[in-house]
């Protein structure tokens, strides 16, 4: 379209006019604020192809990506990154960002680990893994374990939780042994971490558990499904998990934390999936 310089003058005098009125008081305060977004959450171990090679500027492209919260996990450096729990602290003062949880190897040296975590705020370090149980009866042996760690949790001023895998949900003598990790370990000493992804790999219905449990699974994994001979995760929005239907079932029962994961990266890279990722959540709003 040919704009005649006539016109541009008379359109650039009325947006400078503009521009100027908008630098008055009265008239900034008028604009409209940019609507808030739900904070969201990363897993770390979705970059792990990448952060060790310089953690702090990872950090810093996260943050500009818009999450707001972070889950570590213990990778080549340890859950703070080289920084020290007080220095990882710092850095995520600095981003505007808070460090709610890791995974964590807790069989060991769990009180110094716990202690370090509640001296900068983190609210929880979970179990990522305890692998396929031989009998049930191991799988009873675990949640009591758990209700163990629990206690020395608490007594750190942090919380403790489980992150299941599709395993806990193959039947052994008649029994889930995802269903006796729930009920075995005590509400007050045990959080889960639902891995949203890992329940549709078992063909399970997440919304069903998450009201049959209110208050149990309070962060989870937001992780999206490609079914087929080799199922994989992948950009939100692109698999079988239907978010905007689940998300708000589990907010209304308990959920209050949407960490983002993705473990594989078909057709993209792990920073543009994190990238692409957090806007998906932020157009979800949850």
């Amino acid at each position: 379209m040919d704009i005649t310089r006539k016109t541009f003058l008379k359109t650039s005098g009325i947006l400078m006019s503009g521009a100027a009125l908008g630098t008055l008081p009265f008239l900034s305060s008028c604009a409209s604020p940019e609507p808030e977004t739900s904070p969201f959450g990363l897993q770390l171990y979705t970059l792990r192809d990448v952060i060790a090679d310089d953690p702090e500027a990872v950090l810093r492209q996260i943050a500009e990506f818009g999450y707001k919260q972070i889950e570590s996990y213990a990778g080549p450096m340890g859950i703070y990154w080289g920084m020290g729990n007080t220095g990882f602290k710092q850095l995520m003062d600095e981003l505007d960002m808070t460090m709610i949880s890791s995974h964590t190897n807790v069989f060991e040296d769990f009180e110094r680990q716990a202690n370090e975590a509640a001296e900068i705020g983190v609210e929880y370090l979970i179990c990522p893994w305890i692998g396929r149980q031989e009998t049930l009866d191991d799988y009873k042996e675990m949640a009591d374990r758990f209700n163990q760690i629990g206690e020395q949790a608490n007594a750190a001023g942090i919380k403790f939780a489980y992150h299941n895998h599709e395993y806990t949900f193959e039947e052994m003598d008649g029994e889930i042994p995802q269903t006796v990790l729930m009920e075995r370990t005590e509400p007050d000493l045990v959080e889960h971490q639902m891995d949203i992804y890992w329940y549709a790999v078992a063909g399970q219905d997440a919304a069903e558990w998450i009201r049959k449990y209110p208050n149990r699974f309070t962060t989870c994994h937001v992780k999206d499904l490609v079914n087929g001979d080799n199922p994989e995760s992948t950009i939100l929005g692109t698999g079988t998990i239907n978010f905007p239907e689940l998300l708000p079932v589990a907010k209304e029962n308990g959920m209050k934390y949407f960490i983002v994961e993705q473990e594989a990266y078909t057709g993209t890279t792990p920073m543009d999936a994190v990238r692409e990722n957090a806007l998906y959540m932020k157009e979800l709003n949850i």
